[in-house]
């Protein structure tokens, strides 16, 4: 996988209280990845950029709300996320600086 590619189709961590949760007890990292990502692609990515090993990708695609707004009816936009599994004893720091 070339270098433009892996920051095509991760597009960065999804960040929320199910995401750190999620990653304390079952060592899985959420991430937005693009609309055409593969889980292979996805994979290779995480690998390429962390430097970590995967053990599994899980792909899910969240449908965007339906909000009224004072224009009508809008609608907020789909979002594609990848829940990555990582092998024992591995762990991947957001923290900028390291």
């Amino acid at each position: 996988m070339n270098q433009e590619r892996i920051f095509i189709v991760l597009k960065g961590p999804h960040v929320s209280e199910k995401a750190t949760l999620v990653a304390d007890l079952n060592n899985q990292y959420v991430f937005k990845v693009a609309p055409d990502a593969t889980k292979i692609e996805i994979k290779a990515a995480v690998e390429a950029l962390f430097e970590v090993s995967v053990t599994k990708v899980n792909v899910l695609n969240m449908k965007g709300k339906t909000k009224r707004t004072a224009k009508g009816m809008g609608k907020r936009n789909d979002v594609r996320k990848a829940y990555v599994t990582l092998a024992e004893g591995q762990e991947i720091s957001f923290v900028a600086g390291e």
